[in-house]
């Protein structure tokens, strides 16, 4: 079977709630991977290294997902109560101040994994471990409220 196969039958089997959670999954994965360079190192150019070694582009996946989602909880055709596509929408907004910090060398980097976990839990329908407060210091979401 070939890979465009392999992906259609992916996109004709899996729902929508398992497709984003398989996103996520990987998005976050990304991140993780740098995640303990990241939090040994507060030196802004130890961390500019981590970011060249693969982080920023983690991190830009990161942004676009979440962008996406963005757009679509904006859109008048999303089906989702409004209340909960409020609270994504400023968790959305959060993640691409977080992010842009982070493309600066500044702390967040596991706040930001903190959230798509989060997220990756409720697509599960899972309750998540509260973690409090990133360990980097930066404040998680709920935090920053």
């Amino acid at each position: 079977m070939s890979i465009s196969a392999y992906k259609r039958t992916i996109r004709e089997s899996e729902s929508p709630r398992q497709i984003e959670a398989r996103v996520f999954a990987r998005v976050t994965g990304a991140l993780q991977q740098h995640s303990e360079a990241w939090t040994a190192n507060s030196e802004k150019s130890a961390r500019l290294a981590v970011l060249s070694g693969g982080l920023r582009e983690a991190v830009a996946q990161n942004q676009k997902l979440w962008g996406q989602l963005r757009d679509d909880l904006a859109s008048s055709r999303n089906a989702l109560p409004e209340a909960l596509r409020a609270n994504l929408l400023s968790i959305s907004l959060w993640v691409d101040r977080t992010s842009n910090t982070v493309l600066g060398g500044g702390p967040g980097l596991p706040a930001l994994i903190d959230v798509n976990q989060n997220i990756l839990a409720g697509l599960a329908a899972a309750r998540p471990a509260s973690t409090g407060m990133a360990q980097d210091g930066a404040q998680s979401y709920s935090q920053a409220l």
